[in-house]
């Protein structure tokens, strides 16, 4: 099996940073894309920010220029980075891995169970 932990989430003022982690364990053959997503009280979960195994990322319009994704292969691990942040980043973030557990086996997703991020004045 796979386990995703994300760390790094809490109360922060208007404007503070945060930096979040998720660090990937188990029976890891390959780690492919990583994601950050988030949800917010009564909206959908939405796509923040991608990252491929190379190095390649993706961010949603909303974050573009304030948040940064990283990764560490050899930790097996991703990071978001939140500078300037708005009462509208609040949220439960979850980071999403697509992993094969084994040589020949298909890829599959893997969820971590969410840190909340809360922005307030």
């Amino acid at each position: 099996q796979v386990q995703l932990v994300e760390s790094g989430g809490g109360l922060v003022q208007i404007g503070g940073s945060l930096t979040l982690s998720c660090a990937a364990s188990g029976s890891i053959f390959s780690l492919y894309d990583m994601d950050w997503y988030r949800q917010a009280l009564g909206k959908e979960r939405e796509l923040v920010a991608a990252i491929t195994s190379g190095g390649s990322t993706n961010y949603a319009d909303s974050v573009k220029g304030r948040f940064t994704i990283s990764r560490d292969n050899a930790k097996n691990t991703m990071y978001l980075r939140m500078n300037s942040l708005k009462p509208e980043d609040t949220a439960v973030y979850y980071c999403d891995a697509i992993v094969r557990t084994s040589w020949g086996q298909p890829t599959r997703h893997y969820w971590g169970q969410g840190t909340q991020v809360t922005v307030s004045s």
